[in-house]
């Protein structure tokens, strides 16, 4: 599997049937995210009390963090069903009606990407969200008319690895937002063990350590470099996953010590050495390493920020002499740096 099918955000088929065996059901059984936990667990509680559905609520935060998954928990706890779709995949105002009068008493609907809805859908959600209605059309052409119907009560999910592109309006009516945080390499290597675990794969904690401190701080990369080295450590030893298993599988798959992968080190050193450490926009330096702009910003550019590698200003990336340190590169004087 190449490194960009490890590392993106985009589950595969075969990464779906495995993500729902380990998938946590419960929210007691969701690693880490504790501030995001707690305060859910308080709406939870309130909301039974009152028999009322939860309010509606924002999920944001880069790929592969538990998104979706914690969506699915909350429907669980709170007994009712989820419906799940995504913000490209509800074209018109008509697709997204025909989901809001489906919905049962509390149900859950669930919205990927909900920042890319188009604005004559995003302004459905309004009434919806707000008072419980929606307006469908009747009829087509001139005697076409506008009925508003009442919807039972439900709550929404939306979930956006850009938080910025939401419009005001459409933020305005959840009642809360949980961002995401990338996790630590204990809460990772929790996280390796109990999939370990749940798949009856042999691993010492050494090994899942490895793992966890090569996942980016992303639970899902976690889960699918897990795969990769169980399937190395049963052809190449025991099956059983110990440090040596481990350190020779992500080195085989080119992923460092720091969970870098051949793209990051290749932006990195494409800002440093093409761009004379930047600044460089996303543009320009997507069409000089070859990849998409969306899989830069998304997948890649905010674990790299978070190391201290790369930085945005105005003016675009900028390399940091954090990231010429480890790649044993003399930084350039300010007068050296392009701009672009």
């Amino acid at each position: 599997m190449a490194d960009r099918e490890i590392l993106s955000g985009a589950p595969s088929g075969d990464d779906q049937q495995f993500d729902e065996q380990i998938r946590p059901q419960r929210l007691d059984e969701f690693p880490g995210q504790i501030p995001i936990k707690e305060k859910l667990e308080i709406a939870i509680q309130a909301a039974r009390a009152r028999k009322e559905p939860l309010d509606h609520l924002l999920l944001s935060g880069p790929p592969g963090l538990g998104k979706t998954t914690l969506a699915r928990i909350l429907a669980n706890e709170m007994g009712v069903d989820i419906k799940s779709t995504s913000g490209p995949v509800i074209e018109r105002q008509a697709d997204l009606s025909a989901i809001l009068t489906s919905l049962e008493e509390f149900d859950v609907l669930f919205i990927d990407e909900i920042h890319r809805l188009n604005h004559a859908v995003e302004e459905t959600l309004y009434a919806a969200m707000e008072d419980f209605e929606v307006d469908i059309m009747l009829g087509k052409g001139p005697t076409a008319r506008s009925m508003r119907i009442g919807l039972k009560p439900f709550t929404l999910i939306g979930a956006t690895t850009r938080s910025g592109l939401l419009t005001p309006p459409l933020r305005a009516r959840f009642g809360d937002t949980c961002r995401f945080e990338f996790y630590s390499p204990e809460e990772l290597e929790h996280i390796v063990l109990r999939s370990a675990r749940i798949l009856d794969v042999p691993i010492e904690r050494d090994g899942a350590l490895e793992i966890a401190a090569r996942s980016r701080g992303t639970a899902r990369v976690g889960n699918r470099l897990l795969r990769r080295v169980r399937d190395y450590a049963e052809v190449k030893g025991d099956g059983t996953i110990t440090l040596e298993m481990a350190d020779a599988a992500l080195g085989l798959l080119r992923i460092d010590a720091l969970g870098l992968d051949e793209i990051d080190r290749v932006i990195v050193r494409t800002v440093m050495e093409k761009f004379s450490g930047g600044p460089v926009g996303i543009s320009s330096l997507a069409v000089a390493i070859g990849e998409e702009p969306q899989t830069l910003e998304e997948v890649h550019e905010p674990y790299l920020i978070q190391l201290g590698f790369l930085k945005r200003t105005p003016q675009g990336r900028m390399a940091t002499p954090l990231a010429y340190r480890h790649f044993g590169l003399e930084p350039p004087s300010d007068g050296q740096r392009a701009l672009f």
